[in-house]
């Protein structure tokens, strides 16, 4: 989140908006856009909307990690991408009422769309979640594999007068 928000504070300061620069050729460049909409520029000028979600997935993340996370450190990766990909673009919706957004990559007219750190961090989440889902599916369902020990019937029932085997 802190390094989304510093290079997007560079590219502000240095790009001008709707021109692209090249980087690496036309692999890399710089696009500097304002995003106001969602993720691949649905849904523009809903930048209020999306921030007003992004606080209730703020609160489903942080209930996730208190939930199944500590089992797991990829949970807790995987969980910590999404919030510092959701916080670093509802900061930009704040203070700007649109995200800013700034690398486009691909190839001639083959392009991706354009987007920023926090949006390759929400993209990250969601692919070692396929990852954790097709490898690793018990950490989803909240089973550890851990071994438990077999649960041994108590003796709450007992009376108090019970006595062990008599020996004769």
């Amino acid at each position: 989140m802190v390094s989304d928000q510093l290079l997007k504070q560079w590219i502000v300061a240095n790009y001008a908006p709707y021109r692209i620069y090249p980087v690496v050729g036309d692999w890399l460049r710089i696009d500097l856009i304002h995003n106001a909409g969602g993720l691949f520029g649905f849904f523009q000028g809903t930048a209020v909307v999306f921030a007003v979600v992004t606080v209730a997935v703020v609160g489903l993340i942080s209930w996730l990690q208190l939930r199944w996370g500590w089992r797991s450190w990829p949970i807790t990766l995987a969980l910590g991408l999404l919030l510092g990909g959701a916080i670093g673009n509802f900061i930009d919706r704040i203070r700007f009422g649109y995200v800013v957004d700034f690398a486009d990559i691909g190839i001639g007219t083959w392009r991706w769309y354009v987007f920023n750190i926090a949006d390759m961090a929400v993209t990250c989440f969601f692919l070692l979640l396929i990852a954790i889902w097709l490898f690793a599916p018990r950490l989803l369902s909240g089973d550890d594999g851990g071994d438990e020990p077999a649960t041994v019937p108590s003796d709450a029932g007992a009376s108090s007068d019970a006595k062990g085997p008599v020996a004769e």
